[in-house]
């Protein structure tokens, strides 16, 4: 079995160069990160002491936008074979390209 054994986050700019690749609003960050709403995923992005993305929250965010659905699926499976109640959903659809 493996492990990630070390991690730097990404920067503020990397994480705002992400929503802007997934033409994302906050609050479908926020979703996709596993947040609240919209105001807690700018607390990554912004303001003086921005937050550092937690490894846990990265990898979260990375899978959901990896993995096929069958490696989802087994993922939720594993999940619930310890105990967790799970339901998968869909990814927030991003917003129409912006015009150039």
């Amino acid at each position: 079995m493996k492990r990630i054994q070390h991690y730097d986050p990404p920067s503020t700019g990397d994480l705002a160069h992400l929503k802007d690749e997934l033409n994302f609003t906050s609050a479908q960050m926020a979703d996709l990160a596993g947040l609240a709403q919209g105001a807690q995923w700018r607390k990554y992005t912004g303001g003086v002491a921005a937050r550092e993305l937690s490894l846990h929250m990265h990898f979260y965010m990375a899978a959901l936008l990896t993995l096929s659905d069958e490696e989802l699926g087994r993922i939720v499976e594993c999940m619930r074979a310890h105990g967790a109640e799970v339901e998968l959903g869909p990814l927030p659809a991003g917003r129409p390209p912006k015009p150039e």
